[in-house]
């Protein structure tokens, strides 16, 4: 039991090195701590089961303290889901915990006493990472690569390997550091790995120094932030009062010709606003004949006369004219949709957003055209998280455009982590990013993963932008798949060396 409560303690400590903290040491030592204790589960007479239970106990405790923002979503309608609150705070660390739990039992299995085990750790936890992202429609958050949003120059790696590939080397890095408790110590490890990623920071620092700064012609963005509380946002005594809101931030004066408005995921208080005459009238006022609205909103469609709703993105031109919209295909299990949907609702348990009806999914990635601005990817909410499936391969835009609403996740550590991952997606993928979050934090990124400006978390307000121009497609963009491929098979390669 003591061995289970240090791996707990190990796993939560853990969760420090992400943001706001960005304190990555203690990734690296609790990755070190997991090595060392893998080496006395893998020394009993079941090392695998004795494998399973360590790394469950560590999944748990990474994923309770990483992950306990998911619960403020649970108290927007504390009427109707409260009483979810204690089994999601069981549920979603314990079934996050079980790949941890695969990998720790598949390590303790095949472990080797030498050195070759950091590489066998690396390989196995990198695989099991790679699968949380993209079975059972994936969950990619607190991947080793995000630890460290301390090194913004370390960062730039990730246009070259992506998280994934950085992620890999942490693992490997923080393993280096259980080598110097052998006997006798095995230094260059350790040495060498932090030799390599003080490399890695030298490159992206001359990276950065050769960026010019350059931001598209003609377009200035105004980033509205609402910051309209769920709780009241759709209540019938308050919807006048919320479009006015959004409405008078948008008509702020400024100090250059705004081009181009954009708003946060449904921003609207008004469930189906294509359908809604006095507010597409409100948007022809706002817009004029010289503005563009770019904005997140609900939408209802029919397929063989069934309604079918959508977490959707418009694009409006002059005149109230809508000229594109996208649908979100990355959609939250439980949060917009739940997976087994007769069955659960069965037994009294609905999802918390979107009424008592599911979303349905759009078709995926999309590159959009609007009136005066460059090709653009809406990225609604959360699917930005997911590495290397966030553009249209076929027709790369020239920025993305993520509108979410972190007022779901109240006002600790998830906005934070949310927009950090943003940030390495702009890098991976060399483009600027536009974010507009309800409550916040809402910005501009560009190509780098810099945030020049940016609105707070829990502030009503607006911020005028430019638009930062894209870079060439990144390495990452291009054949990231293959380099994690190769960097896996190298590290697999040296685990099996003799």
């Amino acid at each position: 039991m003591r061995r289970f409560a240090l791996a707990f303690a190990t796993g939560a400590a853990g969760t420090i090195a992400f943001a706001p903290y960005d304190f990555f040491p203690a990734l690296l030592l609790a990755y070190a701590v997991l090595v060392l204790m893998i080496d006395g589960a893998a020394s009993g007479a079941h090392p695998a089961r004795a494998g399973a239970a360590l790394g469950f106990w560590f999944g748990f405790g990474f994923f309770f303290a990483g992950l306990y923002w998911i619960g403020y979503a649970f108290l927007v309608d504390a009427d109707r889901f409260a009483w979810m609150l204690p089994f999601v705070a069981i549920i979603v660390p314990g079934g996050l915990a079980f790949f941890f739990m695969a990998a720790c039992a598949v390590c303790a299995k095949f472990w080797r006493r030498g050195w070759q085990r950091i590489f066998i750790f690396a390989a196995v936890f990198i695989a099991a990472d790679w699968l949380r992202g993209h079975i059972f429609t994936g969950f990619p958050w607190h991947l080793a690569g995000y630890g460290w949003g301390a090194s913004l120059a370390l960062l730039q790696s990730v246009s070259v390997i992506g998280v994934y590939g950085l992620s890999l080397l942490t693992f490997l890095l923080g393993a280096s550091f259980a080598l110097l408790f052998d006997r006798p110590r095995r230094w260059p490890f350790p040495v060498a790995f932090t030799l390599l990623f003080a490399l890695l920071a030298a490159w992206g620092a001359w990276r950065l120094a050769a960026d010019t700064h350059a931001t598209v012609a003609g377009v200035n963005l105004r980033i509205v932030q609402p910051d309209t509380s769920q709780r009241i946002k759709y209540d019938p005594p308050y919807v006048a009062r919320n479009w006015r809101r959004l409405l008078d931030l948008s008509r702020a004066p400024s100090a250059k010709p705004v081009t181009h408005l954009i708003w946060p995921e449904a921003a609207p208080p008004i469930w189906w606003l294509a359908r809604d005459g006095m507010a597409m009238g409100d948007i022809g006022e706002l817009l004029g004949a010289d503005k563009v609205l770019l904005t997140g909103a609900t939408r209802i469609g029919f397929e063989n006369g069934e309604p079918r709703f959508y977490n959707s993105f418009y694009a409006i031109a002059p005149g109230a004219r809508i000229v594109a919209t996208y649908d979100k295909f990355h959609l939250v299990p439980f949060g917009e949709y739940l997976p087994f949907e007769h069955t659960l609702k069965a037994l009294g348990i609905e999802q918390i957003a979107g009424g008592s009806s599911s979303f349905s999914e759009g078709p995926g990635p999309r590159t959009l055209t609007a009136p005066g601005v460059p090709p653009f990817g809406p990225l609604i909410c959360y699917e930005v998280i997911f590495p290397g499936a966030v553009v249209d391969k076929a027709n790369r835009p020239s920025w993305l455009l993520n509108l979410t609403d972190d007022s779901w996740f109240g006002p600790g550590t998830g906005p934070e982590q949310h927009l950090f991952i943003a940030r390495v997606r702009a890098i991976e993928e060399g483009l600027p990013i536009a974010r507009a979050a309800n409550s916040g934090i809402s910005g501009v990124i560009d190509a780098y993963g810099r945030m020049p400006v940016r609105l707070a978390l829990n502030t009503r307000g607006f911020l005028d932008a430019a638009l930062p121009i894209a870079l060439p497609p990144t390495i990452f963009s291009r054949i990231g798949a293959l380099i994690l491929l190769f960097m896996f098979l190298v590290c697999a390669g040296a685990a099996l060396w003799r």
